[in-house]
């Protein structure tokens, strides 16, 4: 299906002033008819509260003697409206009492399942609810752009792809507990070290396929109900009052019904944030105090607080909070149980020479268990996700190697504080674990890529003196290994959870096979990263520059040609698999194609295999040389074989292009290869796919001339059902976009008529890969109807159901659709901008170097009007005086902000009779717009979006 266009540079939906940026509640309306019950119940809480209440709502707070929630928010009593509690982590809930410590997040990562996700959101879900949480700050989806980012051990890896299919089963396990997922840190947020103050630049397109691939994935296919903003500025504008990252692409492009809540605390503004999209602050901000007489004195439009808190009040219903009763109980055996099973599945074996592993312990007399992090059940990094586990369920690995091994094997433990202490040891021991790792936090960065010293010391001088050595990693991303080539086995365990030791013994003894695969690179040395300059890390100038662009993890290593000391996607079976047979079906019309091979167990043990695939894009593309598109895990018996298929629809060919803000396909042949990492190749194809050029499009609402506005929520479901007009609610059902080729889409899919005789029914099908000439054009005619000329017939509104009909100009025939937006430009090319970015009235309308932000971003109005960041390009006052400035305010329908564009490419304002106009004749940045005389000269030529 298509992929429409992101909307970094584009459409700003109205919705930021007309509080109509709501979407799908729980339980989405029935064809035809209006609200849902829930969003009934919503919106007549809504119209009960007072504006005090309204931001009682907004407002995070020090949870009450009693409550031991990360965050709290205030309930309205009067209207048995009860308090919001929310609670860290991504790896168990974390509010001091003992949980479910899960293992890690990259542990996670690494398993390389989506089913397993689902039920890591499951664990973390029920135990939330259990406690009586209503959100839980879970999953952590920026990408590892930093090898040693302190907060590396929360994220799901390198790769967006990967990172997208897990986020999204994640979310739908926590979420089947009735507990909103917090998909966090919205957004470029990848590294510790001054996270809250430098700025993340970075361009278009690196945030398009790299930065927010995650993030989408999460709200569009898991349908979280909530999101959290970052510390960091992006591109020069806080996460957190940010109206392009959040008011255009979150909450518009893709159709976030759900809530934002900001970091703790990442607030800067009052009016800014609310306007920009951010719904509750927490941390002890108080800048949302000012709402109430911001309200008041005109400074924020009533309908945005009203769409914030509808936001709040759509989450407490999703989450049963409205309804009261007492939740279930958590089972802490049972998330024992998932805690051990996630840990083998993420548990990579890195090196296995001479079948070191697995252990056979029947013949195994003496093991020594050494290393720091050997007698303890390492659960995970500091900070915010540090759980508490029960006592009683942590296993170290010294006691999980001790009970599998059984009283026949003596098991000999040293700390590892003397090495040569140790050694003595080992030397003794049939075999030898050693276990080492490194503590990563939130808050700072490691200091370096390598093991402690002491660490490094003690593996040489244990493996010297046992030929038999095993090492063991619990680290939260890559470490440096300079001592690998003297070891024969090394196990990545990363931080396995509250059941380390039990999980590590199922893997060394070959209870299970080791099923993970690594999420990240590993490098041979800090000197071999993507990120050399200061300036891209730790940053320079209060900022970081992803100058790397899109070579983030193995795409760099691949287009440098720089050899990882383990690639991404590596692990080690305890059996061996052979691909054969490669076939490739498609492209079908919509773009599909399957990639299908053979996989054999050639071993004579059960194992787990994860094959992945690897897409090369054509040379012109401009795209990294490989990357990750499809994966599948799979166990087999020994000597069993299966059939594989892989799937890729048209988005895996897509590019994003920043010339018209939207995603496109070359055309030519692009490369396949299925294998066991991403340096491991096992086949290769190819598939020649036909080019889609990228379509700018436009985003909002389509309406007719009764109010209505149609909605693809029946059509969604069934196929056979044509789509409908309904009561508008600002569902993602009715988000629509117009394309600059003629296409009108919703929900990924085209509006496409089941014939061209009259009365034909219109279907929601996937899109042309190009639209142009086919039944899915429809074009704007001046009585405004949308004119269908593959049938010659036009879009028409019947009894609720969109049909074709002969073209009449009767009402039902009548639209009003999005309309285009993009950057409004004039004297040498220079950009009309918002000063600052600002959303308060009376902001600076100004010329200024094109960067394709939302202060940039214009979208043209059926009345006349230019919009940008939910307000209209206004003449001050009203007044017409040659000189009068331009500025930003509420949109209110008035003749001073009415814009006629004039063949001779300046705007009028009727008003006045005269034309927008940059001062002095100057084209410099942070010159200010006017109304002039008209004289057409160069700075009061403009060139419109669209």
């Amino acid at each position: 299906m298509r992929i429409l266009r992101l909307g970094l540079g584009g459409c700003l939906l109205a919705a930021a002033t007309t509080g109509n940026a709501t979407a799908a509640s729980a339980a989405p309306a029935a064809p035809g008819r209006g609200p849902s019950a829930s969003e009934q119940r919503v919106e007549s809480l809504l119209a009960q509260l007072t504006t005090a209440e309204k931001v009682t709502l907004l407002r995070g707070l020090d949870a009450p003697g009693g409550v031991s929630s990360v965050g709290y928010v205030a309930g309205v009593p009067r209207l048995g409206i009860p308090p919001l509690l929310l609670s860290d982590g991504p790896a168990g809930v974390r509010d001091g009492r003992p949980a479910t410590a899960l293992p890690a997040p990259v542990s996670l990562a690494a398993a390389f399942d989506p089913a397993l996700a689902t039920t890591y959101g499951d664990v973390l879900g029920r135990e939330a609810r259990a406690r009586g949480y209503q959100v839980l700050y879970a999953p952590m989806v920026n990408v590892v752009r930093v090898p040693q980012g302190g907060r590396d051990f929360e994220t799901l890896g390198e790769d967006p792809y990967l990172a997208g299919r897990l986020a999204a089963a994640e979310v739908r396990g926590i979420q089947a507990q009735r507990v909103a997922a917090q998909v966090k840190h919205y957004a470029a947020n990848n590294q510790e070290d001054n996270r809250e103050s430098y700025s993340s630049e970075v361009d278009e397109r690196t945030l398009a396929e790299i930065e927010l691939p995650a993030f989408r994935a999460a709200v569009r296919d898991g349908r979280a109900w909530s999101a959290m903003c970052g510390y960091n500025p992006v591109n020069g504008i806080w996460a957190c009052e940010n109206f392009p990252l959040l008011r255009d692409v979150l909450k518009g492009r893709w159709g976030f019904d759900g809530v934002v809540g900001s970091d703790y605390p990442a607030t800067h503004s009052s009016v800014n944030a609310a306007a920009a999209g951010l719904d509750q602050e927490f941390g002890g901000s108080t800048y949302f105090a000012d709402l109430p007489a911001a309200v008041a004195d005109g400074r924020l439009a009533p309908a945005v607080l009203d769409d914030q808190v509808r936001r709040v009040l759509r989450l407490m219903e999703r989450t049963g909070a409205l309804d009261g009763g007492q939740p279930p109980a958590s089972d802490p055996a049972a998330g024992a149980r998932d805690a051990r099973r996630a840990a083998v599945a993420g548990t990579v074996l890195l090196r296995n020479e001479n079948s070191t592993l697995p252990l056979d312990a029947t013949r195994l007399k003496s093991v020594a268990v050494i290393g720091p992090w050997a007698d303890r059940a390492y659960t995970g990094g500091g900070g915010s996700s540090h759980v508490t586990p029960y006592p009683d369920r942590m296993v170290t690995p010294r006691q999980g190697i001790a009970a599998r091994a059984g009283s026949a094997t003596a098991v000999r433990y040293h700390l590892g504080d003397d090495p040569n202490a140790a050694a003595a040891v080992a030397a003794g021991a049939d075999a030898a674990v050693v276990v080492v790792g490194d503590q990563e936090t939130e808050g700072a960065d490691r200091g370096s890529l390598d093991l402690a010293p002491a660490d490094d010391a003690l593996i040489r001088a244990v493996s010297k003196a046992n030929p038999h050595t095993v090492v063991v990693l619990n680290t939260g991303g890559p470490v440096t290994m300079p001592w690998l080539d003297a070891v024969p086995a090394v196990v990545e365990a990363w931080y396995p959870g509250e059941q380390s030791g039990a999980a590590l013994a199922d893997v060394l003894f070959g209870d299970a096979d080791p099923g993970g695969r690594l999420p990240v690179t590993f490098p041979t040395s800090a000197g071999a990263t993507p990120l050399q300059d200061p300036a891209q890390y730790p940053g320079t100038g209060g900022a970081y520059h992803y100058t790397e662009r899109l070579g983030t993890g193995y795409r760099w290593y691949d287009a440098s040609g720089t050899a990882p000391l383990f690639p991404f996607g590596h692990g080690l079976s305890y059996t061996a698999f052979d691909y054969a047979g490669l076939t490739v079906t498609g492209p079908d019309p919509a773009g599909r194609v399957r990639v299908g091979f053979d996989l054999t167990n050639r071993g004579s043990r059960t194992g787990t295999e994860v094959p992945q695939l690897y897409l090369t894009f054509p040379s012109a593309a401009g795209e990294p040389p490989q990357q990750l598109k499809a994966f599948d895990k799979v166990t087999l018996a020994p000597g069993a074989s299966t059939h594989v298929e892989l799937p890729l629809d048209r988005s895996a060919f897509a590019v994003w292009d920043q010339g018209v803000h939207g995603w496109g396909v070359p055309g030519g042949r692009y490369g396949l290869t299925v294998g066991a990492s991403s340096r491991a190749p096992r086949l290769r194809g190819t598939v020649d796919a036909p080019g889609s050029p990228a379509v700018s499009t436009w985003s909002g609402r389509i309406t007719g001339s009764d109010g209505s506005c149609l909605d693809a929520e029946a059509a969604a479901a069934d196929p056979n059902q044509p789509l409908r007009t309904t009561s508008c609610a600002g569902t993602a059902a009715q988000d629509a976009t117009v394309g600059s080729d003629g296409s009108l889409g919703v929900l990924g899919g085209c509006l496409t008529p089941a014939g061209s005789d009259d009365g034909a029914a219109v279907l929601l099908r996937d899109c042309h890969p190009d639209v142009r000439g086919t039944e899915q054009v429809w074009r704007p005619s001046p009585d405004n109807s949308l004119q269908n000329p593959a049938s010659d017939r036009c879009l028409t509104a019947a009894d609720g159901r969109l049909l074709l009909r002969d073209c009449s100009g009767a009402p039902g025939q009548h639209w009003a659709t999005p309309r285009p937006s993009g950057p409004l430009t004039g004297v040498a090319g220079q950009c009309v901008d918002i000063a600052r970015a600002a959303t308060a009235n009376g902001s600076a309308v100004q010329l200024y170097h094109c960067n394709s932000t939302g202060a940039q971003d214009w979208s043209v109005q059926q009345d006349g009007s230019l919009r940008a960041l939910g307000k209209c390009l206004d003449v001050t006052n009203g007044w017409t005086a040659a000189g009068t400035a331009a500025q930003l305010y509420d949109c209110n329908g008035t003749g001073a902000q009415k814009w006629l564009p004039r063949a001779d490419g300046t705007l009028l304002n009727p008003v006045s009779n005269r034309c927008l106009d940059a001062r002095d004749g100057s084209s410099a940045d942070w010159t200010r717009l006017q109304i002039w005389d008209c004289q057409a000269s160069p700075n009061q030529l403009w060139k419109l979006p669209g």
